[in-house]
Protein backbone atom coordinates (compact mmCIF):
# COMPACT_ATOMS: atom_id res chain seq x y z
CA UNK A 1 0.00 0.00 0.00
CA UNK A 2 0.79 3.77 0.44
CA UNK A 3 1.85 6.30 3.04
CA UNK A 4 -0.43 7.80 4.42
CA UNK A 5 -0.57 10.76 7.10
CA UNK A 6 -3.54 10.70 9.44
CA UNK A 7 -4.25 13.77 11.23
CA UNK A 8 -6.25 13.97 14.76
CA UNK A 9 -7.63 17.59 16.17
CA UNK A 10 -8.18 18.79 19.75
CA UNK A 11 -11.98 17.21 20.15
CA UNK A 12 -10.12 13.66 18.79
CA UNK A 13 -7.63 13.63 21.53
CA UNK A 14 -9.13 15.08 24.17
CA UNK A 15 -8.85 12.48 26.72
CA UNK A 16 -7.01 9.29 26.95
CA UNK A 17 -10.21 7.41 25.83
CA UNK A 18 -10.51 9.64 22.69
CA UNK A 19 -6.98 8.87 22.16
CA UNK A 20 -7.50 4.88 22.10
CA UNK A 21 -10.75 5.64 19.58
CA UNK A 22 -8.16 7.19 17.49
CA UNK A 23 -5.22 4.88 17.69
CA UNK A 24 -7.89 2.26 16.48
CA UNK A 25 -8.38 3.89 13.54
CA UNK A 26 -4.30 4.49 13.09
CA UNK A 27 -4.07 0.44 13.78
CA UNK A 28 -7.23 -0.57 10.90
CA UNK A 29 -4.89 1.74 8.60
CA UNK A 30 -0.95 -0.13 9.77
CA UNK A 31 -3.36 -3.19 8.88
CA UNK A 32 -4.29 -2.65 5.85
CA UNK A 33 -0.62 -2.00 4.79
CA UNK A 34 -0.13 1.36 4.79
CA UNK A 35 3.17 2.85 6.20
CA UNK A 36 1.20 5.92 8.85
CA UNK A 37 2.46 9.42 10.38
CA UNK A 38 0.04 10.69 12.99
CA UNK A 39 -0.70 14.55 13.14
CA UNK A 40 -1.53 15.45 16.69
CA UNK A 41 -2.97 18.72 17.99
CA UNK A 42 -3.20 19.70 21.97
CA UNK A 43 -6.49 17.96 23.84
CA UNK A 44 -9.08 20.25 23.80
CA UNK A 45 -8.76 23.26 25.35
CA UNK A 46 -5.41 22.47 26.19
CA UNK A 47 -3.85 25.61 23.84
CA UNK A 48 -6.26 28.49 25.39
CA UNK A 49 -5.34 27.37 28.90
CA UNK A 50 -1.80 27.76 28.07
CA UNK A 51 -2.27 30.94 26.28
CA UNK A 52 -3.89 32.06 29.41
CA UNK A 53 -0.44 31.29 31.72
CA UNK A 54 1.42 33.22 29.51
CA UNK A 55 -0.65 36.35 29.33
CA UNK A 56 -1.25 36.01 33.36
CA UNK A 57 2.18 35.40 33.48
CA UNK A 58 3.06 38.89 31.47
CA UNK A 59 0.34 40.68 29.31
CA UNK A 60 3.23 42.16 27.39
CA UNK A 61 5.06 38.21 26.96
CA UNK A 62 8.13 37.63 24.91
CA UNK A 63 6.54 35.98 21.60
CA UNK A 64 9.31 32.97 21.53
CA UNK A 65 8.55 32.15 24.53
CA UNK A 66 5.13 32.17 23.84
CA UNK A 67 5.64 29.75 21.55
CA UNK A 68 7.71 27.57 23.80
CA UNK A 69 4.43 27.38 26.13
CA UNK A 70 2.22 26.94 23.55
CA UNK A 71 4.34 23.88 21.80
CA UNK A 72 3.82 21.47 24.72
CA UNK A 73 0.41 21.19 24.84
CA UNK A 74 1.13 18.96 21.49
CA UNK A 75 4.37 17.18 22.87
CA UNK A 76 2.34 15.62 25.58
CA UNK A 77 -0.48 14.38 23.14
CA UNK A 78 2.27 12.78 21.02
CA UNK A 79 3.54 10.74 23.71
CA UNK A 80 -0.03 9.98 24.84
CA UNK A 81 -0.69 8.54 21.41
CA UNK A 82 2.76 6.66 20.88
CA UNK A 83 2.16 4.87 24.16
CA UNK A 84 -1.34 3.76 23.44
CA UNK A 85 -0.32 2.63 20.05
CA UNK A 86 2.39 0.21 21.81
CA UNK A 87 -0.10 -0.55 24.04
CA UNK A 88 -2.02 -1.90 21.17
CA UNK A 89 1.11 -3.98 19.75
CA UNK A 90 2.32 -1.03 17.30
CA UNK A 91 5.32 -0.21 16.74
CA UNK A 92 5.08 3.96 17.40
CA UNK A 93 7.51 7.13 18.74
CA UNK A 94 6.52 10.37 18.81
CA UNK A 95 8.63 13.41 17.21
CA UNK A 96 8.51 16.98 17.87
CA UNK A 97 7.92 19.33 14.95
CA UNK A 98 12.01 20.45 15.60
CA UNK A 99 12.93 16.69 15.63
CA UNK A 100 11.85 16.14 11.95
CA UNK A 101 12.36 19.09 11.37
CA UNK A 102 9.73 21.65 9.95
CA UNK A 103 11.43 24.61 8.96
CA UNK A 104 9.97 27.59 9.50
CA UNK A 105 10.45 31.35 9.18
CA UNK A 106 10.79 33.39 12.21
CA UNK A 107 7.45 35.16 12.75
CA UNK A 108 6.37 33.64 15.93
CA UNK A 109 2.82 32.27 16.70
CA UNK A 110 2.38 32.78 13.28
CA UNK A 111 4.89 31.14 11.18
CA UNK A 112 4.81 29.45 7.57
CA UNK A 113 6.57 26.28 6.99
CA UNK A 114 9.58 26.68 4.52
CA UNK A 115 11.05 23.30 3.87
CA UNK A 116 10.58 19.64 5.85
CA UNK A 117 13.36 17.29 6.18
CA UNK A 118 11.06 13.87 6.14
CA UNK A 119 13.87 11.58 5.29
CA UNK A 120 14.36 10.12 8.55
CA UNK A 121 10.77 9.40 9.07
CA UNK A 122 10.76 8.20 6.10
CA UNK A 123 13.40 5.81 7.06
CA UNK A 124 11.00 4.76 10.49
CA UNK A 125 8.05 4.16 8.20
CA UNK A 126 9.93 1.85 5.95
CA UNK A 127 11.15 -0.06 9.05
CA UNK A 128 7.51 -0.59 10.03
CA UNK A 129 7.19 2.00 12.85
CA UNK A 130 4.30 4.56 13.28
CA UNK A 131 5.52 8.18 13.67
CA UNK A 132 3.37 10.73 15.88
CA UNK A 133 4.24 14.06 15.25
CA UNK A 134 3.60 16.99 16.93
CA UNK A 135 1.46 19.46 14.80
CA UNK A 136 1.32 23.04 14.78
CA UNK A 137 5.02 23.73 15.34
CA UNK A 138 7.64 24.17 13.40
CA UNK A 139 11.85 25.24 14.06
CA UNK A 140 12.73 28.80 12.96
CA UNK A 141 15.80 30.47 11.87
CA UNK A 142 17.10 30.63 15.55
CA UNK A 143 17.18 27.29 16.09
CA UNK A 144 13.50 28.28 18.45
CA UNK A 145 10.48 26.62 18.74
CA UNK A 146 7.80 28.27 16.23
CA UNK A 147 3.48 28.23 15.94
CA UNK A 148 1.73 28.27 13.52
CA UNK A 149 -1.45 29.81 14.27
CA UNK A 150 -4.57 28.59 15.18
CA UNK A 151 -5.44 25.18 13.02
CA UNK A 152 -1.76 25.11 12.48
CA UNK A 153 -2.33 21.31 12.80
CA UNK A 154 -3.99 20.86 9.33
CA UNK A 155 -1.26 22.60 7.73
CA UNK A 156 1.40 20.32 9.64
CA UNK A 157 -0.68 17.63 8.68
CA UNK A 158 -0.60 18.47 5.40
CA UNK A 159 3.00 19.94 4.79
CA UNK A 160 4.16 16.42 6.16
CA UNK A 161 2.08 14.27 3.69
CA UNK A 162 3.73 16.47 0.49
CA UNK A 163 6.87 15.93 2.11
CA UNK A 164 6.32 11.83 2.07
CA UNK A 165 4.46 12.45 -1.04
CA UNK A 166 1.60 10.41 0.77
CA UNK A 167 -2.35 11.08 1.35
CA UNK A 168 -3.48 13.17 4.39
CA UNK A 169 -6.79 12.00 6.11
CA UNK A 170 -7.84 14.85 8.55
CA UNK A 171 -10.05 13.40 11.78
CA UNK A 172 -12.53 15.51 13.77
CA UNK A 173 -15.71 15.54 15.17
CA UNK A 174 -17.39 16.77 12.20
CA UNK A 175 -17.94 13.66 9.29
CA UNK A 176 -17.34 15.23 6.50
CA UNK A 177 -17.87 18.60 4.39
CA UNK A 178 -21.40 19.52 4.64
CA UNK A 179 -23.41 21.74 1.82
CA UNK A 180 -24.22 24.21 4.70
CA UNK A 181 -24.19 24.46 8.94
CA UNK A 182 -26.37 21.23 9.36
CA UNK A 183 -27.08 23.56 12.96
CA UNK A 184 -28.95 25.73 10.43
CA UNK A 185 -30.03 24.31 7.68
CA UNK A 186 -31.44 20.32 8.56
CA UNK A 187 -31.24 19.72 4.87
CA UNK A 188 -28.11 20.21 4.36
CA UNK A 189 -26.24 16.70 3.25
CA UNK A 190 -22.30 15.84 2.84
CA UNK A 191 -20.55 15.76 -0.04
CA UNK A 192 -19.00 12.74 -1.34
CA UNK A 193 -16.30 15.10 -2.85
CA UNK A 194 -15.39 19.07 -3.25
CA UNK A 195 -12.71 20.11 -5.46
CA UNK A 196 -9.42 22.13 -4.05
CA UNK A 197 -11.04 25.23 -4.96
CA UNK A 198 -14.01 25.09 -3.77
CA UNK A 199 -13.08 24.40 -0.42
CA UNK A 200 -10.49 26.59 -0.40
CA UNK A 201 -13.69 29.39 -0.80
CA UNK A 202 -15.62 27.35 1.74
CA UNK A 203 -12.57 27.56 4.28
CA UNK A 204 -11.85 31.77 3.84
CA UNK A 205 -15.52 32.42 3.67
CA UNK A 206 -16.57 30.55 6.91
CA UNK A 207 -16.16 26.99 6.97
CA UNK A 208 -14.24 25.80 10.14
CA UNK A 209 -13.79 22.18 9.02
CA UNK A 210 -9.86 23.08 7.44
CA UNK A 211 -7.41 25.77 7.85
CA UNK A 212 -7.33 28.06 4.71
CA UNK A 213 -3.90 27.71 4.59
CA UNK A 214 -3.50 23.47 4.54
CA UNK A 215 -5.81 23.41 1.60
CA UNK A 216 -3.69 26.00 -0.31
CA UNK A 217 -0.95 23.68 0.39
CA UNK A 218 -2.73 20.18 -0.26
CA UNK A 219 -3.78 22.28 -3.88
CA UNK A 220 -0.43 23.50 -4.63
CA UNK A 221 1.54 19.84 -3.96
CA UNK A 222 -1.33 17.40 -4.98
CA UNK A 223 -2.28 16.16 -1.91
CA UNK A 224 -5.00 14.52 -1.36
CA UNK A 225 -7.32 14.72 1.20
CA UNK A 226 -10.06 13.16 3.23
CA UNK A 227 -12.31 14.97 6.05
CA UNK A 228 -14.06 12.17 8.78
CA UNK A 229 -14.51 11.61 11.95
CA UNK A 230 -12.77 10.30 14.11
CA UNK A 231 -15.59 9.39 16.45
CA UNK A 232 -16.97 6.64 13.10
CA UNK A 233 -16.35 3.11 14.00
CA UNK A 234 -12.91 1.97 13.07
CA UNK A 235 -14.17 -0.78 10.65
CA UNK A 236 -16.25 1.45 8.43
CA UNK A 237 -15.58 1.04 5.11
CA UNK A 238 -13.95 3.39 3.05
CA UNK A 239 -15.42 4.15 -0.58
CA UNK A 240 -14.46 6.92 -2.40
CA UNK A 241 -18.11 8.07 -3.48
CA UNK A 242 -20.26 6.77 -0.93
CA UNK A 243 -17.93 6.21 2.30
CA UNK A 244 -17.21 7.73 5.23
CA UNK A 245 -16.19 11.41 4.92
CA UNK A 246 -15.21 13.58 1.83
CA UNK A 247 -12.37 13.61 0.01
CA UNK A 248 -11.11 16.92 -1.25
CA UNK A 249 -9.91 16.50 -4.52
CA UNK A 250 -8.69 18.26 -8.04
CA UNK A 251 -11.70 19.25 -10.02
CA UNK A 252 -10.92 16.77 -12.87
CA UNK A 253 -12.07 13.83 -10.53
CA UNK A 254 -15.35 14.96 -9.66
CA UNK A 255 -17.65 13.66 -12.25
CA UNK A 256 -21.08 15.10 -11.81
CA UNK A 257 -20.24 18.93 -11.11
CA UNK A 258 -23.03 20.86 -9.57
CA UNK A 259 -23.94 24.23 -10.05
CA UNK A 260 -23.61 25.37 -6.55
CA UNK A 261 -21.66 22.31 -3.61
CA UNK A 262 -22.25 24.87 -0.63
CA UNK A 263 -23.21 27.75 1.27
CA UNK A 264 -21.31 29.43 3.99
CA UNK A 265 -21.41 32.90 6.32
CA UNK A 266 -19.46 34.42 8.77
CA UNK A 267 -21.36 36.79 11.49
CA UNK A 268 -17.34 37.75 12.46
CA UNK A 269 -17.77 41.21 9.94
CA UNK A 270 -17.48 44.76 10.93
CA UNK A 271 -17.59 47.62 8.04
CA UNK A 272 -15.71 50.70 7.91
CA UNK A 273 -17.52 53.50 5.28
CA UNK A 274 -14.93 56.85 4.34
CA UNK A 275 -16.82 59.68 3.05
CA UNK A 276 -15.42 62.13 0.40
CA UNK A 277 -12.25 60.63 0.00
CA UNK A 278 -10.50 62.41 -2.91
CA UNK A 279 -10.08 60.32 -6.09
CA UNK A 280 -6.94 60.85 -6.75
CA UNK A 281 -4.13 58.07 -7.99
CA UNK A 282 -2.71 56.84 -4.80
CA UNK A 283 -5.41 57.23 -2.05
CA UNK A 284 -6.21 53.67 -2.47
CA UNK A 285 -2.67 52.80 -1.15
CA UNK A 286 -2.88 55.31 1.74
CA UNK A 287 -6.05 53.71 2.62
CA UNK A 288 -4.96 49.93 2.64
CA UNK A 289 -0.93 50.27 2.63
CA UNK A 290 -1.28 50.61 6.00
CA UNK A 291 -3.72 48.51 7.89
CA UNK A 292 -1.76 45.72 5.99
CA UNK A 293 1.41 46.66 7.56
CA UNK A 294 -1.16 46.75 10.90
CA UNK A 295 -1.64 43.26 9.61
CA UNK A 296 -5.27 43.41 8.84
CA UNK A 297 -7.19 42.02 6.30
CA UNK A 298 -9.48 43.83 4.10
CA UNK A 299 -12.86 41.62 2.56
CA UNK A 300 -15.09 43.39 0.64
CA UNK A 301 -14.49 47.01 -0.92
CA UNK A 302 -16.84 48.73 -2.91
CA UNK A 303 -16.33 52.54 -3.95
CA UNK A 304 -18.83 55.05 -5.19
CA UNK A 305 -17.39 57.95 -6.90
CA UNK A 306 -19.39 61.45 -7.00
CA UNK A 307 -20.60 62.86 -9.86
CA UNK A 308 -18.53 65.57 -9.95
CA UNK A 309 -15.72 63.02 -10.09
CA UNK A 310 -13.33 64.47 -7.40
CA UNK A 311 -14.27 62.78 -4.53
CA UNK A 312 -16.12 59.26 -3.60
CA UNK A 313 -17.18 57.23 -0.89
CA UNK A 314 -15.30 53.74 -0.35
CA UNK A 315 -16.67 51.22 1.74
CA UNK A 316 -14.84 47.43 3.40
CA UNK A 317 -14.93 44.81 5.41
CA UNK A 318 -13.00 43.46 8.39
CA UNK A 319 -13.16 40.73 10.83
CA UNK A 320 -15.14 42.49 14.10
CA UNK A 321 -11.56 41.80 16.13
CA UNK A 322 -9.49 44.55 13.94
CA UNK A 323 -12.16 47.04 13.82
CA UNK A 324 -10.58 49.22 16.59
CA UNK A 325 -7.29 49.05 15.62
CA UNK A 326 -8.13 49.47 11.70
CA UNK A 327 -10.03 52.75 13.37
CA UNK A 328 -7.11 53.81 15.05
CA UNK A 329 -4.75 53.07 11.81
CA UNK A 330 -7.13 55.07 9.46
CA UNK A 331 -7.30 57.88 11.92
CA UNK A 332 -3.94 58.32 12.39
CA UNK A 333 -3.48 58.33 8.35
CA UNK A 334 -6.14 60.50 7.91
CA UNK A 335 -4.07 63.70 6.98
CA UNK A 336 -2.55 61.65 3.79
CA UNK A 337 -5.98 59.81 2.91
CA UNK A 338 -8.16 62.96 2.75
CA UNK A 339 -11.06 61.68 3.71
CA UNK A 340 -13.91 63.94 5.43
CA UNK A 341 -15.69 61.55 7.56
CA UNK A 342 -14.98 57.85 8.56
CA UNK A 343 -18.39 55.58 9.84
CA UNK A 344 -18.60 51.70 11.18
CA UNK A 345 -20.54 49.39 11.54
CA UNK A 346 -21.40 45.77 13.14
CA UNK A 347 -23.81 43.53 12.93
CA UNK A 348 -23.62 42.49 9.52
CA UNK A 349 -22.78 39.02 7.74
CA UNK A 350 -21.09 37.95 5.05
CA UNK A 351 -23.30 34.97 3.09
CA UNK A 352 -21.91 33.16 0.14
CA UNK A 353 -22.57 31.06 -2.70
CA UNK A 354 -19.70 28.61 -3.80
CA UNK A 355 -19.50 26.03 -6.72
CA UNK A 356 -17.20 25.72 -9.64
CA UNK A 357 -20.20 24.85 -11.86
CA UNK A 358 -20.78 28.89 -12.28
CA UNK A 359 -18.38 28.76 -14.86
CA UNK A 360 -20.11 27.32 -17.22
CA UNK A 361 -23.70 28.66 -15.78
CA UNK A 362 -25.04 32.11 -16.38
CA UNK A 363 -27.69 33.72 -13.77
CA UNK A 364 -26.26 31.81 -10.95
CA UNK A 365 -25.89 35.64 -9.53
CA UNK A 366 -29.58 36.55 -10.32
CA UNK A 367 -31.06 33.51 -9.03
CA UNK A 368 -29.19 34.30 -5.45
CA UNK A 369 -30.34 37.86 -5.37
CA UNK A 370 -34.25 37.13 -6.50
CA UNK A 371 -34.20 34.51 -3.77
CA UNK A 372 -33.23 37.09 -1.37
CA UNK A 373 -35.29 39.68 -2.59
CA UNK A 374 -37.97 37.62 -2.22
CA UNK A 375 -37.41 37.19 1.85
CA UNK A 376 -36.94 40.84 1.68
CA UNK A 377 -33.44 40.58 2.64
CA UNK A 378 -31.72 43.75 1.60
CA UNK A 379 -27.56 43.53 0.18
CA UNK A 380 -25.25 45.83 1.73
CA UNK A 381 -22.93 44.53 -0.64
CA UNK A 382 -21.27 42.10 -2.95
CA UNK A 383 -18.29 40.84 -4.30
CA UNK A 384 -17.27 37.86 -6.31
CA UNK A 385 -15.28 35.24 -7.61
CA UNK A 386 -15.22 32.76 -10.96
CA UNK A 387 -16.39 30.37 -8.58
CA UNK A 388 -18.12 32.74 -5.80
CA UNK A 389 -20.31 35.19 -4.67
CA UNK A 390 -20.53 37.03 -1.70
CA UNK A 391 -23.48 39.44 -0.21
CA UNK A 392 -22.70 41.70 3.05
CA UNK A 393 -26.27 41.91 4.99
CA UNK A 394 -28.09 42.40 8.21
CA UNK A 395 -26.50 39.72 10.62
CA UNK A 396 -30.06 38.95 11.84
CA UNK A 397 -31.49 37.68 8.75
CA UNK A 398 -28.31 35.37 8.11
CA UNK A 399 -29.80 31.86 9.33
CA UNK A 400 -32.98 32.64 6.84
CA UNK A 401 -30.47 33.27 3.99
CA UNK A 402 -28.79 30.53 4.67
CA UNK A 403 -31.96 28.20 3.96
CA UNK A 404 -33.15 30.30 1.70
CA UNK A 405 -30.46 30.03 -1.22
CA UNK A 406 -29.71 26.53 0.32
CA UNK A 407 -33.10 25.46 -1.19
CA UNK A 408 -32.43 28.38 -4.15
CA UNK A 409 -29.61 26.20 -5.54
CA UNK A 410 -31.54 22.98 -5.28
CA UNK A 411 -29.37 22.08 -2.64
CA UNK A 412 -32.13 20.47 -0.40
CA UNK A 413 -32.27 17.52 -2.34
CA UNK A 414 -29.48 14.88 -1.24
Amino acid sequence: MGRLVMKFGGTSVAGVDQIRTAAQHVGREVAAGHQVAVVVSAMAGQTDMLAGLAREAAPMHDAREYDAILASGEQVTAGLMAIVLQEQGIPARSWTGWQVPVHTDGVHAAARITSIDAEQMRKRLEQGQVAVVTGFQGLGPDQRVTTLGRGGSDTSAVAIAAALEANCDIYSDVDGIYTSDPRIVEQAHKLARISYEEMLELASLGAKVLQTRSVELAMVYGVQLRVRSSFEAADAPLDDDNGPGTLVCDEEDIVEQQVVSGITYSKDEAQISLRRVKDKPGVSAAIFGPLAEADISVDMIVQNVSADGETANLTFTLATKDLARALEVLDGAKDKIGFNEMTHATGVAKVSVIGIGMRSHAGVASRMFKALAEKGINIQLITTSEIKISVLIDAAYTELAVRVLHSAYDLDKA
